[in-house]
């Protein structure tokens, strides 16, 4: 018992002189659906030399996106185009659609929701889980009935928290937050060293980039 409790506060204590990864995607931004296997080998691979945190970023809102031919066309152009650049899967079916809200907000709000209720694992995961039901699947992720679908824990409680006002406040913050680091393109990287000196990149990068930042 008292072991298990040394191995956690040498964990806490170690943290605190660990380099930081802060992600700042979006769930229905492409380019953070491509830059999803980087984000699982580091995750995987560099545990014990990163922490990693999950901010969202917020791509768009209700109304700015007009879902007309030439959306559907530059939303095309631009899945082949990170398909062949990163070789993640996505399917066109969405495009087949009349109408459209592109409205990234929910999607947002409920990995928000994930990483108040269950914490940032919990959140990386569930932001996989939606990435692929948008981009492999077509699926509506603005819908909150597919949004608490891919809720493994308690869906009342997802539910409950999603539609509260806190939640709302969080999304704000997290895009305020954002913003005030300077990930003005998704994905973002931001690195925070033990000493506090923070970097951002913006933009897709290969494993390999992100290691030397």
């Amino acid at each position: 018992m008292h072991s298990s409790k040394y191995a956690i506060l040498f964990y806490l204590f170690k943290r605190q002189f660990m380099t930081e990864l802060i992600f700042v995607l979006d769930p229905m931004c492409s380019w953070c659906w491509g830059f999803h296997p980087v984000i699982e080998a580091l995750r995987k691979q560099y545990a014990n030399h990163y922490t990693f945190s999950l901010v969202m970023g917020g791509l768009r809102t209700t109304g700015q996106t007009t879902w007309d031919a030439q959306t559907k066309a530059y939303l095309k152009s631009t899945w082949n185009h990170v398909h062949q650049a990163t070789k993640q899967p996505f399917n066109p079916i969405l495009l087949n659609k009349n109408s459209f809200d592109y409205n990234t907000y929910p999607s947002c709000k409920a990995v928000i929701t994930i990483r108040e209720l269950y914490g940032t694992d919990a959140a990386f995961i569930y932001l996989a889980q939606i990435q692929k039901a948008f981009y492999t699947k077509g699926e509506d992720i603005t819908s909150l009935d597919i949004l608490s679908h891919y809720v493994t824990q308690d869906k009342e409680a997802f539910t409950h928290f999603y539609q509260s006002n806190r939640a709302e406040l969080l999304m704000q913050h997290d895009f305020s937050k954002a913003r005030s680091m300077g990930a003005n393109a998704f994905p973002s990287t931001i690195k925070i060293d033990e000493d506090g000196h923070m970097v951002c990149v913006n933009g897709y990068k290969k494993l390999e980039e992100i290691l030397k930042i």
